[in-house]
């Protein structure tokens, strides 16, 4: 992860976009400016940035869904629970699942699970629309390579 810049998302572990599911790990860095002041002498991962894990990740597989070409920009998240504490080090896996798509809109159940645990979970809603910009999708297109989705060829992606 890279906390200072959203970058939640390290790998992704598993993704069937057309069933709606995906699978990612984000492990949580030992050491962030993020913890300096969440808390001082007690680092813990902001509830926050855990909403943006499962957003991030469940957006990966709308983005997969839509042969990448519509962007899930996070809209809404409903009925959030924070179970444990994250702390550095910690390494994460998170869970999302479609329940509904249609009229530019998208909503995934998600969930952490530490160590097969579940830490954190939420119903996330999407708002999904053409990219804004051809840089962003390009940028974004960099993340999909890195982050390693499943069949994902650069060279053939339109």
């Amino acid at each position: 992860m890279r906390l200072e810049y959203f970058q939640m998302v390290d790998r992704i572990l598993a993704m069937d976009a057309a069933a709606g599911t995906v699978t990612a790990r984000c492990e949580v860095p030992r050491e962030s400016p993020v913890f300096e002041g969440h808390f001082p002498g007690h680092p813990l991962m902001p509830g926050v940035l855990l909403l943006e894990c499962m957003a991030q990740t469940g957006g990966h597989m709308i983005l997969a869904r839509n042969d990448y070409g519509k962007m899930a920009f996070l809209a809404q998240a409903d009925r959030a629970k924070f179970r444990a504490f994250i702390v550095p080090g910690d390494e994460l896996e998170v869970h999302s699942k479609l329940i509904h798509e249609g009229s530019g809109y998208a909503v995934c159940d998600a969930r952490i699970l530490k160590d097969g645990k579940t830490v954190a979970d939420a119903e996330i809603r999407y708002r999904v629309v053409p990219f804004p910009s051809p840089e962003l999708r390009e940028k974004m297109l960099g993340f999909v390579a890195a982050v390693g989705h499943p069949g994902f060829d650069r060279g053939e992606t339109p």
